[in-house]
């Protein structure tokens, strides 16, 4: 089962890409470690050859791209090198780590000016620093495609419990699911917490059922991540990479804090290293907006940020949170004051609907003496902004969503929690493991 390959939701988008007219060269784009070269090499055993250079270890290969740019040319002598025919139309081309040859990137144009009917996806863990460098390179020349870690849905079938996941797709406020069906769903929502959607961390649970094996495995991923800093040293020294890295654990609700996320290091340092994580797609901003219409973004203030990890179970483990403290709680107020829910919301809402283009998460915050209101969410749903107020357990009042519609006239609002579906009169309740369904289903 160790090289199984788990069926992704990005499957079905580049199967389309590869029938579709005008194709263009694609760039997967995503964090180190979500399972993007995994994805391609399952696309290439559709094809009848299938080559992948990896630019970290293959440096040689990269002197291909500095002789002439004719596609057809680079072509034939890469299929020399590899022994392996490219053939437009019967060969996929896979480049990984492109970072590390930035000649590549810049070559992929012509592709598609040149050659469009050969079949080229790139890709690399630290791909956005090399497109912040040539940021003009391929506008309209190239086509993007953004990948996430395991989502819940994806995590439960791969678990083999399609039948629950379709379930708890098909389920709304009037049409909730049946008492046992929530309380399974609960039960592998806890799981999911833990594990965290990182592809090495899914397969070793679902390989051995054995959480301490998981966490054995993201102790190993977070490491990665800490080696990978070194990478920024020409940016930004590591050691202040990895205590913005752990300050984002310890920050998660409420405005980021720059004068407490590293000690003795200035405020723009400290910005520029959390830019840094974001590029990398370790950390995730939520916005503010002053949501007074559409779109939301239209109105934001960069100013106040909240920050919320890549992954859940890393949040976890940095934190050090007892393993039993998650299976067996029904309330997660306990666990980081709540932290955690807002983060499995935010990161689930990021990983549904579209690949093509990146999400950005937006909030609501209003600080003033005794009526001080946080809508932890904001999306938009055709001409409406729907404000969604995270709750940790079954409990809790709705004064910051009553505040938020009142003054925005806002008629209709989400409130996600540990309870199952259910309707009443100005909102809607969605449970915290079918929060995605908001971007799959009309409420």
């Amino acid at each position: 089962m160790k090289n199984e390959y788990f069926k992704r939701n990005i499957d079905a988008v580049l199967a389309f890409w590869v029938q579709e007219e005008g194709r263009k060269p694609l760039l997967l784009r995503g964090a180190r470690q979500v399972g993007k070269t995994s994805a391609v090499r399952a696309l290439g055993k559709k094809f009848k050859f299938y080559v992948e250079i990896n630019f970290d270890d293959d440096k040689e290969a990269c002197e291909f791209f500095k002789m002439n740019l004719d596609p057809a040319q680079i072509c034939s002598r890469l299929s020399v090198y590899v022994q392996t025919p490219i053939i437009p139309g019967e060969t996929l081309i896979f480049f990984d780590e492109v970072q590390s040859c930035v000649d590549v990137i810049k070559s992929l144009r012509y592709f598609y000016e040149k050659y469009p009917a050969q079949h080229i996806i790139a890709a690399g863990s630290l791909l956005e620093f090399a497109l912040d460098e040539i940021p003009s390179f391929g506008v309209g020349r190239l086509h993007s495609e953004f990948m996430y870690p395991f989502s819940f849905y994806e995590f439960l079938e791969a678990s083999g419990e399609e039948m629950l996941s379709d379930a708890c797709k098909n389920a709304d406020p009037e049409n909730p699911l049946p008492e046992p069906i929530h309380k399974k769903l609960i039960d592998r929502f806890k799981v999911f917490l833990l594990v965290g959607g990182m592809p090495e961390a899914v397969a070793g649970f679902l390989q051995t059922k054995n959480l301490l094996d998981s966490q054995k495995i993201i102790e190993d991923i977070i490491n990665t991540f800490r080696d990978d800093f070194s990478k920024y040293r020409k940016r930004m020294p590591s050691l202040i990479l990895n205590e913005v890295f752990e300050s984002v654990m310890y920050q998660v609700q409420g405005k980021f804090i720059y004068e407490h996320a590293a000690v003795e290091t200035g405020n723009a340092r400290v910005k520029q290293a959390l830019e840094m994580l974001i590029m990398a797609g370790l950390a995730i901003p939520v916005t503010h907006s002053a949501a007074n219409g559409i779109p939301i973004g239209a109105e934001i203030n960069p100013k106040y940020r909240r920050i919320i990890p890549c992954d859940t179970g890393i949040f976890l483990h940095i934190l050090g949170i007892d393993v039993s403290k998650i299976l067996l709680t029904e309330d997660f107020k306990t666990i980081n004051q709540g932290a955690l829910a807002e983060i499995f919301a935010g990161l689930e809402l990021l990983k549904s609907g579209r690949t093509h283009a990146q999400r950005q998460l937006y909030c609501w915050s209003r600080e003033k003496a005794q009526s001080s209101a946080q809508i932890d969410y904001l999306i938009q749903r055709g001409t409406s902004i729907i404000p969604i107020e995270v709750k940790s357990g079954t409990q809790g009042g709705m004064k910051s969503l009553d505040i938020f519609m009142k003054e925005k006239n806002i008629t209709h609002g989400i409130r996600t929690s540990l309870e199952n579906f259910a309707k009443k009169e100005k909102f809607d309740i969605i449970p915290l493991y079918a929060i995605s369904n908001l971007y799959n289903n009309e409420i």
